[in-house]
């Protein structure tokens, strides 16, 4: 099992025993009110899933990973985990506030430095553009002027109906040894599973002790599936189809940045801090529309041979009638009129009339969930 990315789990999380007095000095403090997506960023950094960071990125860090894809000290890092001030709010470096959700104390946060930024900049570095079409301009543009760089102390969790399904870092390098699992492979999704899915994290297990199945939960765009309907989904797959104690599902709580290679290998890092060895990267990893090539989230891997997680690359794959199973483009023979290829788009369309995909689509259990969820997608 890899060590954490940076060389140790970070933990940023009050002791139960503490959190009174930490509530009794917060009474006093300023308040920042937070989003959904910053709140998981909060809880992320906390129980290590973000590790190495410590807190909201200093300004050093953030203009490495702007430019060199990496913290200030070299190591690995492609996503920039900020936290912008609002327009109105007086604050300065050595102060410490209050980061609350849903009127709840969240956290706290030392400020270690307030500056500024361009957000053309970064939009154009992370995402590789500035149209407005893209989600995660969009994201950047709403921004604040400023952002507040500096270390939080996680007080009290977010409220989820996921609870069982969480599992922290220090968990899932827990569960991995006691089922003897030396390596394990993880496999991103915002998706509820079909046969193509199956067969990747199958071909990987042929080679690993074990697959984490690591659905990410939170905000994602319009047409993806619900949360819900993606846990019930890979529940069913998992009893019907997977070896017991060769599988294990947790979630992910993240809001997606579909920034493409760079987010392909940020979830990477994710999952080597879970304690993965390998990581699955399909075509258009963390994609969205048109604005990345289809297997440029693989090639971008080459500028990381320090990443200290081994990626797993796939193709297309889909499911040829002549052979009777799925295939990928290295293995099957047949022309394109024997293929059944795996189309998201065509799925939902299917799901949505209330209809059943074709066996060789989807699992008939799966589509039992998504269909008997009423209204599966996101609106």
């Amino acid at each position: 099992m890899p060590k954490p990315h940076g060389g140790k789990l970070v933990n940023r999380e009050i002791p139960e025993h503490q959190k009174e007095k930490f509530l009794e000095q917060a009474s006093e403090l300023p308040i920042i009110n937070i989003n959904e997506g910053l709140a998981k960023d909060v809880e992320n950094i906390a129980k290590g899933v973000f590790s190495p960071l410590e807190g909201f990125l200093l300004e050093e860090d953030y203009s490495s990973v702007l430019d060199e894809k990496r913290l200030a000290d070299d190591l690995p890092w492609t996503i920039p985990i900020v936290l912008d001030a609002p327009s109105n709010f007086k604050i300065g470096s050595g102060d410490t506030i209050i980061l609350s959700y849903e009127n709840g104390t969240l956290a706290l946060m030392q400020i270690e430095e307030v500056y500024k930024y361009d957000k053309e900049e970064f939009a154009q570095k992370v995402y590789g553009t500035t149209d407005t079409k893209h989600p995660g301009v969009v994201k950047v543009n709403d921004l604040g002027d400023r952002l507040l760089g500096g270390k939080i102390n996680l007080i009290t969790e977010m409220k989820t109906p996921f609870s069982k399904y969480n599992l922290r870092p220090v968990e899932t390098r827990i569960l991995f040894r006691e089922k003897g699992w030396r390596t394990i492979v993880g496999f991103q999704t915002r998706n509820a599973p079909h046969l193509g899915h199956e067969y990747v994290q199958k071909t990987a297990l042929t080679f690993v002790d074990g697959v984490f199945i690591n659905p990410v939960i939170g905000k994602k765009k319009a047409g993806d599936f619900r949360d819900e309907v993606i846990l019930e989904a890979y529940d069913a797959l998992i009893k019907n189809y997977y070896l017991k104690d060769r599988a294990v599902m947790s979630i992910l709580p993240f809001e997606m940045r579909y920034a493409g290679p760079r987010e392909a290998i940020f979830h990477a890092i994710v999952r080597k801090n879970f304690g993965c060895t390998h990581f699955i990267v399909g075509r258009d990893h963390a994609g969205v529309g048109d604005f990345y090539p289809p297997y440029a989230a693989q090639d971008i891997f080459d500028e990381f041979p320090d990443l200290g997680i081994i990626p797993l690359f796939f193709k297309a794959f889909y499911y040829c009638k002549k052979c009777g199973s799925v295939v990928n483009e290295k293995t099957c023979p047949h022309e394109e009129e024997h293929c059944i290829k795996f189309s998201g788009t065509k799925i939902r369309e299917i799901l949505i009339s209330g209809r059943y995909p074709p066996k060789e689509m989807m699992r008939p259990e799966v589509v039992d969930i998504i269909l008997r969820s009423g209204n599966p997608f996101v609106e």
